[in-house]
């Protein structure tokens, strides 16, 4: 995938803020501290479209980044250690849950997970709500670098099991090894 340009586009605080262009969508959710905009970044080929925060839960809204001026990736508010009121992360769930509902333009969602630790309820929940909205999906293991190569197949089979799938149907992703970027880029070069 050769990408010429990369524009913030909009961010989306509520389901009338959502682009209604059709162009296509192809989103990025997770936990607060998964490594969202670390892999987002990587996968457009720019260091800082989506801002790296040491804070988790930074992404407010449902953001839009213009790639090409021929699709959308859709960086997903986390879920999970976010140090923000539980009303205001209520919210958040409520704009996730339209977002999937309402996006006729979403072509596949990449659920990222720190391979490192087992889907928690967040996480399977997350799974679920994607399931119910009948939108397909790619599992991403981040951080996979912080792992031994036994470690990371030993870990890839738990959480496949988990999540009803085959092991090789995960995506190990490292910003270290650059692992995974390649394969995420087919995977939305194939739906354009």
């Amino acid at each position: 995938m050769h990408i010429q340009s990369v524009t913030f586009y909009r961010a989306a605080y509520k389901p009338e803020d959502f682009p209604k262009d059709q162009r296509p969508q192809f989103a990025m959710v997770g936990r607060s501290n998964v490594g969202k905009s670390t892999l987002l970044n990587a996968v457009v080929k720019r260091k800082a479209v989506a801002r790296v925060s040491q804070t988790p839960g930074k992404t407010q809204a449902v953001q839009f980044y213009l790639v090409n001026e021929r699709f959308y990736i859709v960086d997903l508010p986390g879920y999970g250690f976010a140090k923000v009121p539980r009303e205001i992360a209520r919210s958040w769930g409520d704009l996730v849950r339209a977002y999937l509902e309402e996006s006729d333009a979403l072509r596949l969602i990449f659920l990222l997970l720190d391979v490192r630790r087992l889907p928690s309820a967040e996480d399977l929940e997350m799974r679920d709500w994607v399931d119910a909205a009948g939108i397909e999906k790619a599992i991403v293991l981040t951080k996979s670098d912080k792992l031994s190569k036994n470690e990371l197949i030993k870990q890839r089979k738990e959480i496949a099991r988990s999540y009803q799938r085959d092991a090789d149907d995960l995506i190990p992703f490292s910003i270290v090894t650059k692992s995974g970027i390649e394969q995420i880029r087919r995977e939305i070069t194939s739906r354009i």
